[in-house]
């Protein structure tokens, strides 16, 4: 049986019924609360606050929209990358706020390294399953993804890594340095068990990037779907592979 629920991370997933998902700052307050490192982040709701946590962040700097009614952001216009100086920022603030049930800027740190996808899906033969693969825009092109049912450990993300044709980059290629695999064992391993817990009130969590490089790997993006139907359509096709 898994393990119960911390109160703040229910508390984020009653509040988010209503609108049938999880806004990006909530659900990347929850992977912190379950261990998994994340960019440091603010969730600034006016213009005034976006100029002060950029100031605390630092530049260059990501945004993100944060509303109710944008689940895929990058649809619409609604991710800036290398946000340098303070104008760029106003000027990125204004047209994030002319969008529908705008909710404020997330601003978070810009982080560099090689793009995976960790997800996790309540499949209705295999139940929780946990997906591992090359991220990033490509995801839906290469297809390069293996998946396992939860609970998984140190050796199922071992054999994860392995079975994807680009695995070889994960360990370095071509001179490029390996990435922390001790630091993407923490996160997948993590992450399974927090998919357990959650088991009964979602359909999907998707991670995607996860950014892994020497130094660590990275949540840069979360998307935690509630299970209650109306927002299916909008997550990617479900799972059909054998997940072994």
């Amino acid at each position: 049986m898994a393990t119960r629920l911390k109160q703040r991370i229910q508390d984020i997933l009653d509040r988010s019924i209503s609108q049938g998902w999880v806004l990006e700052p909530d659900a990347k307050q929850i992977l912190t609360l379950e261990g998994i490192t994340v960019p440091e982040f603010h969730w600034a709701r006016d213009l005034d606050q976006a100029v002060a946590c950029a100031r605390a962040i630092g530049y260059p700097l990501v945004a993100k929209i944060v509303s109710p009614a944008v689940i895929h952001k990058s649809d619409i216009g609604g991710v800036a990358v290398g946000i340098g100086s303070e104008v760029e920022l106003k000027t990125v603030f204004g047209r994030f706020a002319r969008q529908e049930a705008f909710a404020g800027v997330l601003l978070e740190q810009v982080v560099e390294g090689l793009e995976l996808i960790v997800g996790g899906k309540i499949d209705t033969q295999f139940g929780p399953v946990v997906l591992l693969g090359i991220g990033g825009k490509g995801v839906e092109i290469y297809k390069d993804r293996t998946l396992r049912m939860a609970p998984i450990q140190e050796r199922d993300v071992l054999s994860m890594v392995g079975s994807l044709k680009a695995g070889r980059l994960l360990s370095g290629f071509r001179g490029e340095s390996p990435i922390d695999m001790q630091a993407l064992i923490g996160l997948m391993t993590a992450f399974s068990k927090l998919l357990l817990k959650m088991a009964d009130q979602i359909t999907s969590v998707d991670l995607n990037p996860v950014i892994c490089s020497p130094q660590g790997c990275i949540a840069v993006d979360a998307r935690i779907i509630l299970k209650d139907g109306r927002y299916e359509t909008a997550h990617p096709k479900p799972i059909t592979a054998d997940p072994h």
